[in-house]
């Protein structure tokens, strides 16, 4: 098909869409949290082209091929013509379908005089000149537009993230149950997990599976190898499901039979340390003070230096997404916000760990969303 159209957001061959009912409320509330925004960058209308933001915004499962136009009265996905019957299904707006060379004009229809905001992090620089030359007039490039309208997770959000946290316990619990031991390969347990994820209704993985032993456990982000395990290797797992759009993050490090000194002993001192910032954790925290009080215990336990990253980040339709729990956060913990809390230490040429759970801040405090035993095991 390559006629250009606008399908309504309700209609799908004749028929509602059948998510559009439980979901165009909240889509129809982000919009109106958008709006008001805009107006505090000086913008009338605004162009979407990150793909969590088009996803956000519309419902789009395909962001990466889509964007979003709204204005004060009106909001429109515009993709093309292999997304016909998909984006009329899904989207919560309306939605335009244009062949690549009508794209912009779709996305610049009903702008012409409005003060078009862009984000200046996902628009590419050709794009933007065509823009202006199409308007007369430079698009206001902008940054973290939609950031504090995602940091507070909607109960819809949360029962996904739910979900994806209680599947990435489930593939940690399958994996425990014989695929790591010593004699497979770090990839074979990843290429296990993430079986068991797509098998058992995730969409797929939220970002690359890290399955690192031995050495290569000094690697924050050691993303599955060929290695083989041994015994006497402190594995760090780290993965989490995708589900709906939404991840999870877990991370647990497992003792494949008795591990040495440091690290067994580097393990009881990140497990304290993982304890004390998660009961921590609650409205008024800021990001600064949680990070603290992870470093604090690492410090009494002589190893603060090795912890060489932040205590956590925020997660949604982003891996890493708002707040930041860092020494350099500026945010302040709010109900609803779901963040990942993970000390973790490394030495090249030892080896480290991480332990690390998804949480939801609460009113009364907050709730551990990750369930998987994370003491020290040995399989």
């Amino acid at each position: 098909m390559n006629d250009d159209r606008a399908i309504d957001a309700n209609e799908r061959d004749g028929t509602r869409a059948p998510t559009a009912p439980s979901r165009r409320p909240l889509v129809e509330a982000r919009l109106s949290a958008l709006r008001a925004r805009l107006g505090e960058f000086g913008a009338d209308a605004v162009l979407l082209s990150a793909p969590a933001d088009v996803r956000w915004a519309s419902g789009f499962t395909t962001p990466a091929d889509g964007k979003v136009v709204v204005t004060g009265d009106a909001a429109t996905l515009i993709t093309d013509d292999r997304y016909t019957a998909q984006a009329a299904e899904e989207s919560m707006i309306e939605v335009r379908i244009a062949g690549g060379h009508r794209q912009l004009d779709e996305i610049l229809e009903g702008v012409a005089g409005l003060r078009l905001a862009v984000q200046a992090d996902h628009l590419t620089w050709k794009t933007a000149r065509e823009i202006e030359e199409r308007l007369g007039a430079p698009p206001l490039a902008t940054e973290g537009l939609t950031r504090p309208l995602r940091l507070v997770k909607s109960p819809d959000e949360i029962d996904r993230l739910r979900e994806a946290a209680r599947l990435t316990d489930a593939a940690f619990a399958h994996v425990l149950d014989g695929a790591l031991h010593p004699g497979v390969r770090e990839l074979d347990v990843a290429l296990e997990i993430e079986r068991f994820v797509r098998q058992n209704g995730g969409e797929g993985m939220a970002f690359d599976v890290i399955v690192a032993g031995g050495r290569r456990s000094a690697m924050p982000h050691g993303t599955a190898s060929e290695r083989v395990i041994e015994r006497g290797d402190l594995v760090t797992l780290d993965f989490g499901a995708r589900v709906d759009g939404y991840h999870a993050d877990m991370t647990r490090a497992v003792a494949i039979g008795p591990v040495a000194e440091p690290l067994r002993g580097w393990f009881d001192a990140v497990l304290h340390a993982q304890e004390a910032a998660v009961a921590a954790i609650g409205p008024g925290l800021s990001g600064v003070d949680a990070d603290q009080v992870a470093r604090d215990r690492l410090a009494e336990a002589g190893i603060a230096e090795l912890f060489v990253h932040s205590l956590g980040h925020g997660v949604g339709l982003q891996i890493h997404e708002g707040p930041s729990l860092s020494s350099r956060s500026t945010d302040v913990l709010a109900p609803g916000m779901v963040v990942t809390v993970e000390p973790g230490v490394y030495l090249p040429g030892v080896g480290g760990l991480r332990i690390e759970d998804l949480v939801l801040v609460t009113d009364a405090g907050h709730d551990v969303l990750s369930r998987s035993p994370k003491g020290y095991l040995e399989v």
